[in-house]
């Protein structure tokens, strides 16, 4: 599956929000763009996953078996914008169970208080439930956010949206991406030029008066190993003949196996009963 945007403008109220002429991302690859915050970060996030429709240009989903959709619905169904600042970003006060719990809500998986609570927990992030979101530490953040995100079963492409803002070593979140990118989804990273040179890119220092419309520009592009399949449990061993419940209603008229007809209490005779008494 591969989404592509070409020759794409968004139009601001006195000048354009971004201008691209080419990006494509495709299941299985991390791409790396690199921008001043500026640069049309979320306008480009907002379009290439149909919840922005350009003034001109194009977005096209290319599925798997080959056909295409420019439905932005179909779009965003197959994607999450992750931790956008102003858009998807959670509010600073709100605890981290909390977050949870709307984002497995959203994924229309089971959200009380239990669930978010084992849900943190199979991540070791029980610590920080009770946290504030501003609180969290940016690379545990960026992964609490992108893991919700991939609770969502049609999902097949996140945006991580710069996570650098947060602080933290860059090469925590973009090995996050890399992770994701080898279970099979395609992850665009928006980050600053500063952060992508961190990472080893050479990112050009746009000049003149079109530096403040420069769009994000391509900095790496990754396709990791896929990760191998977890491991399934084994089968139970089946149950040797003997160990059958006697209750298995497959097994009730069968008269190897037929259960004990019951026994009725017969009362101790005492001398003074007659016989019929005692058979009571």
């Amino acid at each position: 599956m591969r989404i592509t945007v070409d020759d794409v403008q968004v139009l601001g109220r006195r000048e354009p929000m971004l201008e691209i002429d080419h990006l494509e991302v495709s299941t299985g690859e991390c791409v790396l763009v690199a921008g001043d915050p500026w640069q049309g970060h979320t306008a480009l996030a907002l379009v290439a996953t149909g919840r922005l429709t350009p003034f001109i240009g194009t977005v096209v989903l290319v599925e798997d078996d080959g056909t295409t959709s420019t439905e932005p619905a179909r779009l965003r169904e197959v994607s999450a914008v992750v931790d956008l600042p102003g858009i998807t970003e959670p509010d600073d006060p709100v605890p981290v169970g909390t977050v949870v719990a709307e984002g497995l809500a959203f994924a229309h998986r089971p959200a009380s208080h239990r669930a978010a609570t084992e849900w943190l927990g199979r991540r070791a992030m029980r610590p920080q439930e009770s946290e504030r979101m501003d609180a969290v530490h940016g690379a545990v953040r960026t992964e609490l956010l992108a893991s919700l995100a991939t609770e969502r079963p049609d999902v097949r492409f996140l945006v991580l949206t710069l996570p650098d803002r947060h602080g933290g070593a860059p090469a925590s979140w973009w090995s996050l991406a890399q992770e994701l990118a080898s279970r099979g989804y395609g992850v665009l990273v928006q980050c600053t030029p500063s952060a992508a040179r961190d990472l080893g890119a050479s990112v050009p220092v746009p000049e003149g008066e079109g530096s403040r419309r420069a769009a994000p520009v391509e900095a790496i592009r990754l396709t990791p190993p896929t990760a191998p399949a977890p491991a399934t449990a084994p089968a139970p061993p089946a149950r040797a003949e003997s160990e059958v419940e006697l209750t298995d209603p497959t097994r009730l008229f069968d008269g190897a196996h037929a259960a004990p007809a019951p026994r009725g209490r017969r009362r101790r005779r005492r001398a003074t009963d007659s016989p019929k008494e005692a058979d009571r």
